[in-house]
């Protein structure tokens, strides 16, 4: 870690400090009623109390188990659907029309309609997942084949290589650091739908449910709010590692040689 990153890193932690002590100042002085906003502390050991409780751990499995495969069928259709849409202008404009109308659709608007035609299991869930995780990995992906190299492309055409050799050595190279930064803002959609679908479809099981059911509990705030403890834990987690990941698999990245510069 270089010295920026040190920096940041003290910087973040120092953050995470002062909302949590603003946190507890304001529920031990009696701001806000403790009914409502318990302690920061309180919800910090009620937050680890929950690692050792195997029922609550089989629900955030849950959640990640339809967060994976939502996530991965995502990535399995916006790849090559962006690789033909970024590489046919033709078949671009046939379907610019329909991608622009599905894109604004929310993915928790659609809970009755696909709970109707798929039911209320995890089918559902990880469905709604894949729907909100396709638009950044294909949009990316779109993007990423823009910003190839051209006098590369080029070359290789000088050689006789054909259009597919031409994709698969130079504009898929290209683009994988942008297909790697949508998969990574789709983990995050991707989170945010499986726990959302959960906590307002109200079947299956998972982390959403959890919440769902202490905010029905007396007194339960305490719980509700240990969820969404880890629901950022979680995400925060994914998001780390995924940047991790992109600064090792693609170092040649303008943004990242200028970094180690």
């Amino acid at each position: 870690m270089n010295g920026r990153g040190r920096r940041d890193a003290r910087l973040g932690i120092l953050g995470v400090l002062l909302a949590f002590g603003v946190c507890e100042a304001v529920s031990r002085a009696g701001i806000v009623r403790r009914e409502y906003l318990p302690p920061a502390s309180d919800i910090l050991a009620r937050s680890v109390e929950l690692a050792g409780d195997s029922v609550f751990l089989d629900g955030v499995a849950a959640t990640l188990r339809a967060w994976v495969l939502g996530l991965a069928l995502a990535c399995a259709i916006a790849v090559p659907a962006g690789l033909l849409l970024g590489s046919v202008p033709v078949v671009d404009a046939a379907v610019r029309a329909i991608v622009e109308f599905l894109r604004p659709l929310p993915s928790v608007a659609l809970i009755p309609l696909v709970s109707l035609l798929l039911g209320s299991g995890t089918e559902t869930e990880v469905a709604l997942v894949t729907y909100a995780s396709v638009w950044p990995i294909l949009f990316n992906t779109m993007y990423g084949l823009g910003e190839s190299e051209p006098l590369a492309k080029d070359t290789l055409r000088a050689f006789g290589f054909g259009r597919g050799a031409v994709l698969l050595r130079v504009e898929l190279v290209g683009a994988a650091p942008f297909i790697a930064a949508g998969i990574r803002i789709s983990a995050a959609v991707a989170l945010v739908v499986a726990v959302a679908t959960e906590l307002l479809s109200g079947f299956g099981e998972g982390l959403g449910i959890f919440i769902a059911q202490a905010q029905q509990a007396t007194d339960g705030n305490r719980d509700v709010l240990a969820g969404v403890v880890w629901a950022g834990v979680l995400g925060l987690l994914i998001n780390g590692v995924l940047v991790w990941g992109e600064r090792r698999l693609f170092p040649w990245t303008p943004e990242r040689r200028a970094v180690r510069a």
